[in-house]
């Protein structure tokens, strides 16, 4: 028997915007009898608008969570067994900031077939947008909770960033997006480059690129609004 490939499947990054969604990704869930899922209920909802005819009681559907080692170990059975799995995100491209990676870690090792395929991921569509450095970046998912060291960690970004010429790329939990400015703001230099990409590809993004300076002059409230961060200093 012929074993299984892995499909990587993105989903939309804004509910709303199944146009950013290619339209070889329905080849792709066509093809795989298994998926492997962060968040069942919204996959389940993704693949119904894409494919209203899908019965979805047809196919086998996990959960990652962290990928503990038995959703490993089902992940590389089903694949051994023939079956073709798809992975897919809570939003964006899995294996990117995303437990998928260590389903996608294992097929590698088992030497199975990956597949990765196009869609939304609003690491490159911020940084296209920004108009800071494309040729050196560097994403760093979330900052420290703790205030203190969230600043310091802000004060490296920037040192770094000044020393290697590099875009540096995080995010925040929605409701801590304010008081991460807040933190931006008093800690860089007036000169730094801030970029707030906000509510990427749906009908209220906002992507701007401003000194820290211009910032302060009015600094927007994003408060549980979806946002990636980019910070470039010279």
């Amino acid at each position: 028997m012929a074993i299984g490939k892995v499909y990587l499947i993105p989903t939309v990054l804004y509910e709303e915007s199944l146009e950013t969604i290619p339209t070889y990704i329905l080849d792709a869930i066509k093809d795989c009898q298994v998926f492997f899922v962060e968040n069942e209920k919204t996959t389940r909802r993704f693949f119904k608008k894409l494919w209203k005819e899908m019965v979805i009681d047809d196919y086998t559907w996990f959960a990652i969570h962290k990928a503990e080692e038995a959703v490993k170990q089902e992940f590389l059975q089903q694949l051994k067994s023939g079956k073709n799995i798809g992975i897919v995100s809570e939003a964006g491209c899995p294996g990117v900031a995303d437990p998928g990676q260590h389903l996608v870690s294992a097929a590698q090792q088992a030497g199975i077939q990956i597949k990765p395929l196009v869609g939304p991921s609003s690491i490159l569509l911020a940084l296209m947008a920004s108009g800071m450095n494309g040729q050196c970046f560097q994403f760093h998912g979330y900052l420290p909770i703790d205030s203190l060291e969230r600043k310091n960690k802000i004060k490296d970004l920037e040192t770094d960033s000044i020393r290697r010429n590099c875009t540096q790329i995080f995010i925040e939990t929605p409701y801590r997006n304010n008081s991460l400015i807040k933190d931006i703001l008093a800690q860089c230099k007036e000169t730094t480059l801030f970029c707030m990409a906000v509510d990427i590809t749906g009908p209220t993004e906002s992507i701007q690129t401003k000194t820290v300076r211009n910032w302060n002059q009015q600094i927007p409230d994003i408060h549980k609004r979806l946002a990636i961060f980019l910070l470039h200093a010279e």
